[in-house]
């Protein structure tokens, strides 16, 4: 799912009653033809009070492609947005494309190849970064079981270093995932996993496939005595499938090699395999089950994670915009130390991306 907060680009539009409070913001689309479906745009209320949920009548955005677009809402939303939330409504491609039209009071929208640098103040200072160009990778999310389930907390991001969504792009991504034994009297961290990638992606077609590979290393952080590191060059693709009514299937096989160091790991590929597969199915602002499988079909040995998690904002607006999060694991490796023993978990919590 796209997230808001990194990848909504603002939009100048001429000033209404109904617009002064409500921001649209949108996702470019990638050409005219991806966009003959309509557009989706969110109706942002930055104001105290609530309001209708009507939008600009007619809009002028930049394609990802650089195809100047003229879009002209469909009918408005009936229900009022509350402050501080968002209606999503659709707009529809015009009969004929329209040059950018000038607003006088607003500045124009940045240009979709240009990274534009966004800047957060707090007490700690102020802090600066190319957001656009940072993603969600894993999902990021805190959960907690029962017995000696423990606690599982992770943290994974994607950050864009050359191209364009549209186009082949090479990436840097890291997740650190640690278990954490508030099972225990001291609570400690029991085992922590850190994970950096480098990879290229390219989408190929329009019907949702995009292929990659790259290097990922995997390592628990341990010293000469007790160290297991992971280096494996990999290959993988993803194909998405537009089920309708905002539901969407996706299929993620993976295969990779692995090569240098290992630790103590020596046999690692008896329990991880050489392929993983995974596959979801969700709807946008909705529930979504995820799982991947690895394994080595000539060992018999290999392990499935499951995350199944649904918006907090689907509940009630006055909610933060996290996600309600279940995460099971059976199998071998959930810590990267335990990669040789098995066990199986379930646990709930909440996620910050999914």
């Amino acid at each position: 799912m796209r997230t808001l907060s990194i990848i909504a680009i603002a939009l100048a539009f001429a000033a209404t009653p109904a617009a002064a409070q409500l921001r649209p913001l949108l996702d470019p689309p990638a050409s005219a033809d991806a966009a003959k479906d309509g557009v989706e745009v969110f109706l942002l209320n930055e104001g105290a009070a609530p309001q209708p949920a009507q939008g600009p009548a007619e809009m002028d955005v930049v394609a990802k492609d650089g195809t100047h677009l003229h879009l002209v809402a469909a009918a408005d939303g009936e229900a009022p947005v509350a402050p501080g939330a968002f209606a999503r409504v659709r707009y529809r491609l015009a009969a004929a494309a329209a040059p950018p039209v000038a607003v006088a009071t607003a500045a124009p929208a940045a240009s979709p190849s240009r990274a534009v640098e966004r800047s957060s103040a707090t007490a700690a200072g102020t802090s600066s970064g190319f957001l656009d160009r940072l993603h969600p990778y894993a999902p990021t999310y805190g959960v907690m079981g029962a017995g000696d389930a423990g606690s599982k907390l992770q943290v994974s991001f994607d950050f864009r270093l050359l191209g364009r969504d549209d186009g082949p792009h090479l990436d840097f991504a890291y997740s650190q995932t640690m278990l954490w034994g508030t099972d225990r009297p001291s609570g400690p961290i029991r085992a922590t996993t850190y994970s950096p990638e480098l990879f290229v992606d390219m989408p190929v077609g329009t019907h949702g496939l995009t292929v990659g590979g790259g290097y990922r290393h995997d390592s628990n952080g341990g010293g000469v005595s007790n160290s297991v590191d992971v280096n494996r060059v990999f290959v993988r693709a993803g194909r998405a499938f537009d089920l309708g009514g905002d539901w969407r299937a996706e299929v993620t096989p993976m295969a990779w090699f692995y090569f240098g160091y290992r630790g103590l790991a020596t046999d690692i590929d008896r329990y991880w395999g050489y392929t993983s597969l995974g596959v979801s199915l969700g709807q946008r602002d909705g529930v979504k089950l995820a799982v991947t499988a690895r394994g080595n079909p000539g060992t018999g040995k290999g392990s499935a994670e499951a995350f199944l998690s649904y918006p907090l904002a689907r509940i009630s607006d006055s909610l933060p915009h996290l996600y309600l999060f279940g995460q099971a694991y059976t199998g071998y490796g959930e810590a990267l130390i335990d990669y040789d023993k098995r066990a199986t978990h379930l646990r709930a919590g909440i996620a910050f991306t999914r």
